[in-house]
């Protein structure tokens, strides 16, 4: 058994949930990936892989044991990649999650320009919400929007994006428009996530940074459907400017207390960090930098 094949062919059948994906992917036969792993396991000790007819399971050692052979492997890349990577082309897969509102609207016309640009780079890209672990999920990088990032976060800034207050002409008609922020209170406010509740909306007091508690009519985890509701005249949101731009051209949605505006979001390539950043993750995170910031209104 040459355990760095065994290891792997371990970490794909993991990230791609199959044998026989496994082997597909890798282009071996489906017996030589289980003969492979099954000296693993029996030159480890344990089990690794829990296999029934539906699915297969990775064990609690399979799952520590995975996270110790995506590093080992990571390495291995780095080595190569020092030594090669500066006269070849960008090639291989990159994994990369994108949050689902601005995935959709900002980074998905783009994705076919940078494949134009690379033709020996494939994406898998997941479209969502939820936070997801890098190391353990085999990601390569996600775009995170956030007023700040956690320690230990490890990043590049792709750009920023505005955070407007929003609302529809006819609920201001019917319910007035504040004038300032502390006024949203006596007003239906629409909050992004189940967290709202317990979250002040911060807006900028005479060059200050304030945060003012409200209470909510409608909570929901996507900015689009808060967007919806505040042009149906649900009440007022504070929203990104990449979900409300369709609407303002519409004008179904209008902007209020532009003299106080929300301090804005950066948006970040988060990467993971225990891991050497591959050749053909960097061309893309560069891509997606340059497209953003050209792209950022002047």
């Amino acid at each position: 058994m040459n355990r760095f094949d065994a290891m792997s062919l371990f970490v794909a059948v993991a990230d791609l949930g199959s044998f026989a994906a496994a082997a597909n992917h890798t282009g071996v036969a489906r017996s030589v990936v289980t003969r492979q792993i099954a000296a693993l396991e029996a030159h480890l000790g344990v089990k690794l892989i829990v296999r029934t007819t539906r699915r297969l399971t990775l064990t609690s050692a399979g799952r520590a044991y995975l996270r110790k052979c995506r590093s080992i492997l990571d390495l291995v890349d780095a080595a190569e990649a020092e030594v090669m990577e500066e006269r070849l082309t960008p090639r291989g897969s990159v994994r990369i999650g994108l949050p689902l509102s601005f995935g959709l609207k900002r980074i998905a016309p783009l994705l076919p320009e940078f494949l134009r640009r690379h033709a020996e780079i494939t994406l898998a890209v997941d479209y969502t919400d939820r936070q997801i672990d890098l190391i353990d999920e085999g990601v390569d990088l996600t775009v995170r929007i956030a007023a700040q990032l956690q320690p230990g976060d490890v990043a590049r800034r792709l750009g920023s994006c505005r955070l407007l207050a929003v609302a529809a002409p006819a609920y201001l008609a019917a319910h007035g428009t504040p004038a300032h922020p502390a006024e949203l209170a006596a007003h239906a406010c629409l909050g992004y996530s189940t967290k709202a509740g317990n979250r002040p909306l911060a807006f900028v007091v005479d060059g200050r940074v304030e945060r003012f508690h409200f209470s909510w009519r409608m909570l929901a985890n996507n900015g689009d459907a808060l967007a919806e509701a505040a042009a149906r005249g649900l009440g007022i949101a504070v929203l990104p400017d990449f979900i409300v731009a369709d609407y303002h051209a519409r004008g179904e949605l209008v902007t209020l207390l532009e003299a106080f505006e929300p301090p804005a979001l950066g948006i970040h390539a988060l990467l993971p960090d225990n891991r050497y950043i591959p050749h053909r993750v960097r061309v893309l995170i560069d891509f997606l930098a340059e497209s953003i910031e050209s792209a950022a209104p002047s």
